[in-house]
C-alpha cells in the first residue's frame, strides 16, 4: 500500500499553503466563475482523492445534486509519481454520462496528466466535459477551463496537511 500522506514536505522551502478558511473562499469564488460562464454542468465528477473535497464544495455552491468520482493514482510522494496515471477500481459508469455536461474537478493541475486522462476518457464516451481546479501550474499539459489560482509552488492542502490517523492502541 502506498503512503497516503505526502503534503507536509518540510524539506521544501517555498510552499503554497491552503487553509480550510481560504479553501472555503476559493470554492465560492471558483463556483461564481463557473456560474458566470456559458457552461451549465449537470454532474460534478471528482478526481479522487484530491478532487473529492473541491468537487463536493463546488457541487453545493452550484446547487448540483448529481456527483460521482473517478479514482486515479499518480503521485506516490512529494515530487514522485508513477510513470503514468492509473485508473483504479471501482470504475465510473461512463455510459450513463453520454451527452451530459460534466464538471470534472481536481485539487491541482500539476503535470496535468491525470486531468488529461480523465477528460479524454469522458469525452471519448460522448460526454461534454469541462474542468475546474483550485490550482493550476505552468507545466500542466492541460489548461483547465476554470482555475482559482496559478502557482508553481508545492501546495499543502488542508485535507492532506497532517499524517493519517492511526489506531490509538
Amino acid at each position: 500500500m502506498t503512503q497516503a500522506y505526502h503534503a507536509d514536505s518540510t524539506d521544501l522551502e517555498n510552499k503554497e499553503i491552503l487553509t480550510w478558511e481560504r479553501f472555503g473562499s476559493a470554492s465560492r469564488e471558483l463556483a461564481q466563475v463557473i456560474a458566470d460562464s456559458d457552461f451549465e454542468p449537470e454532474i460534478v465528477i471528482a478526481i479522487a482523492r484530491g478532487g473529492l473535497l473541491p468537487a463536493g464544495s463546488l457541487a453545493y455552491a452550484l446547487g448540483l445534486k448529481l456527483s460521482d468520482a473517478i479514482n486515479v493514482e499518480f503521485y506516490t510522494d512529494v515530487h514522485e509519481t508513477l510513470p503514468d496515471p492509473v485508473l483504479l477500481a471501482p470504475m465510473l459508469d461512463t455510459e450513463s454520462l453520454r451527452d451530459k455536461n460534466l464538471l470534472v474537478v481536481d485539487d491541482v493541475a500539476d503535470s496535468g496528466r491525470t486531468l488529461a486522462l480523465v477528460l479524454d476518457l469522458l469525452k471519448g464516451h460522448g460526454a461534454h466535459a469541462r474542468s475546474a481546479v483550485i490550482y493550476a501550474k505552468s507545466a500542466s499539459v492541460v489548461e483547465p477551463d476554470f482555475v482559482w489560482r496559478h502557482t508553481d509552488e508545492w501546495i499543502v492542502f488542508p485535507w492532506s496537511a497532517e499524517e493519517p490517523v492511526k489506531p490509538s492502541k
